[in-house]
């Protein structure tokens, strides 16, 4: 069983670095973000510093690349259903879950060279987390990218057409930032805005990412955050593993 994953998980590695474009570009952008968009923060935060916007920025900035850098990780299984891959895979001697569980520890392996340099980043900034605060950010952004990843496994397996699963994804990404308040705290928002933010799972991994670099640790927005992801992350797994079984027959 381990063995088939690893298997797995190193033929997407290899298909992913073969164009290196494509994960420098990944892997850029959340610096970028950090970079251009959280000088723009500081005059909404207390101390109205740099420093002060990036701790409120960063952990924003890690969901995103988690559900953002995942979810668009299905669209390669719809090429290989459409080429006949996906079949020989299904029909080989190999553990088919591996199949799915290879690619979402792809993209795992993708976050965590994602995160290292977002936090490379913010510490050359001025930044500071402890270190317990610091695992445990990892940990939820790790439960965060299994869940989108699961899910996007899932949605290609059941929509199977690159037009309709980037449609219903372009559909909810604004709402799902907005509403997570990735770029502009919530805590600025309209009424409205409020009231239903607490909706979105993705605004309690915001919120716990925020109160993790504040060194809040007793925050009852972590405990929340990780007991949502991870039952999230385990039914978008199984998901994404009984529709592959569909497909193999």
């Amino acid at each position: 069983m381990i063995r088939h994953i690893a298997l797995f998980t190193g033929y997407e590695l290899k298909k992913s670095f073969s164009n290196p474009i494509w994960p420098l570009f990944g892997i850029l952008q959340p610096v970028l973000y950090l970079l251009m968009f959280a000088p723009l923060l500081k005059d909404l935060t207390p101390g109205r510093s740099t420093v002060d916007a990036l701790r409120m920025f960063t952990p924003a900035s890690m969901m995103m690349i988690a559900v953002f850098g995942s979810l668009f990780s299905g669209f390669g299984l719809i090429a290989e259903l459409r080429n006949g891959s996906l079949e020989r895979y299904a029909v080989s001697p190999a553990w088919r879950p591996a199949i799915v569980l290879g690619r979402v520890a792809k993209d795992m392996v993708v976050l965590v060279c994602q995160a290292v340099l977002v936090l490379v980043v913010a510490v050359a900034m001025g930044v500071r987390i402890g270190g317990v605060e610091l695992v445990l950010v990892l940990a939820l952004m790790a439960a965060t990218g299994l869940f989108a990843s699961g899910l996007s496994q899932g949605l290609a397996l059941t929509v199977r057409d690159e037009n309709g699963m980037s449609q219903t994804l372009n559909l909810f990404m604004l709402p799902i930032m907005l509403l997570a308040g990735l770029f502009v705290p919530i805590a600025f928002a309209p009424d409205w805005m409020k009231a239903i933010a607490p909706v979105n799972p993705l605004y309690h991994a915001v919120e716990a990412g925020r109160a993790l670099f504040d060194g809040r640790l007793g925050d009852s927005s972590i405990p929340i955050a990780f007991a949502l992801f991870i039952v999230l992350a385990v039914l978008t797994t199984i998901w994404s593993m009984r529709s592959l079984r569909r497909i193999a027959g």
